[in-house]
């Protein structure tokens, strides 16, 4: 992307391409598509939580089709806490996510993945209490000082729903913990599909920002929406980013369920996403 602008490295998620491939033919279906890079996910499911417990030869292979494969994989989604959240008010389940999260930073100080993007629930919605908050914090501080003996950055998403749902929430509990190893990881989409304002909430996040994702949403629909036919303002967004002087990499966040167009659709979103870019460059030098 460095052709188109040099502002970004420009990247997809897993879940973008089909799962029913290995990571050989994954990433060169992200190369094909024209991306720098791949987000691992490593969610609840049979498929991606065992990730966490690859042996050496696993996370050794995974290395070398990384390399051989022209791509990078930097980052880790780490949504596994759906089944076991930090905040818990179930000891065991916090256990089991503290667990969760040690196992990521460990995974990826092997496999050179430089960060871990947290998701901002504290507990589940079942699972309401007033030690939550609390309870997450804890957790995350404890992940900070292992995060920090392994090099690799923990950083907060913003989300939908009651708790971290604006990168202004984040920021306060990376201003509370105070760790140069957790920072943030907004989410263009969850911002608009909070309402909130754009401006101000990526603008909170100056100098915190490890990455972005960028996805469509509608008020109430924060996933599988679309390119350009959600609510969130891209070219407010970029020109904004554009105007903080952001300079990073970019995740295009989409699911496509093993499609079998999912490259033709990547790499229709690519072109959404860069046009956009372009049109806010343009902005703001003008």
């Amino acid at each position: 992307m460095a052709g188109v602008t040099g502002r970004y490295s420009l990247g997809i998620y897993e879940k973008a391409l089909r799962s029913s491939t290995g990571w050989e033919v994954r990433l060169a279906e992200a190369r094909e598509a024209g991306f720098e890079f791949v987000e691992m996910s490593i969610d609840p499911s049979p498929d991606r939580l065992p990730r966490l417990d690859w042996l050496s030869a696993d996370r050794l292979r995974f290395r070398r089709q990384v390399t051989a494969s022209g791509i990078d994989v930097p980052s880790i989604c780490l949504s596994a806490h759906r089944d076991h959240p930090l905040g818990s008010s179930d000891p065991e389940r916090r256990l089991r996510g503290a667990e969760i999260l040690g196992k990521a930073i460990e995974l990826a100080g092997d496999i050179d993945v430089r960060v871990v993007q947290i998701a901002g629930y504290y507990t589940s919605p079942d699972d309401r209490h007033p030690d939550a908050r609390a309870c997450y914090v804890a957790a995350l501080a404890a992940g900070a000082e292992q995060a920090a003996k392994a090099g690799v950055m923990l950083a907060i998403e913003n989300v939908d729903g009651p708790d971290i749902n604006s990168v202004t929430r984040a920021m306060e509990v990376v201003d509370e913990i105070g760790s140069p190893w957790l920072q943030v990881y907004p989410d263009i989409g969850n911002i608009a599909e909070n309402e909130l304002d754009t401006v101000a909430e990526l603008t909170v996040a100056k100098g915190h920002m490890v990455a972005l994702h960028a996805k469509d949403v509608r008020v109430g629909e924060p996933r599988r929406v679309p390119f350009g036919e959600g609510v969130v303002d891209f070219d407010l967004a970029f020109d904004t980013l554009a105007r903080l002087g952001y300079f990073g990499r970019l995740m295009i966040e989409m699911w496509n369920d093993d499609a079998p167009d999912s490259v033709a659709a990547t790499r229709a979103a690519r072109s959404f996403i860069i046009e956009r870019i372009e049109r806010a460059e343009l902005q703001v030098a003008s």
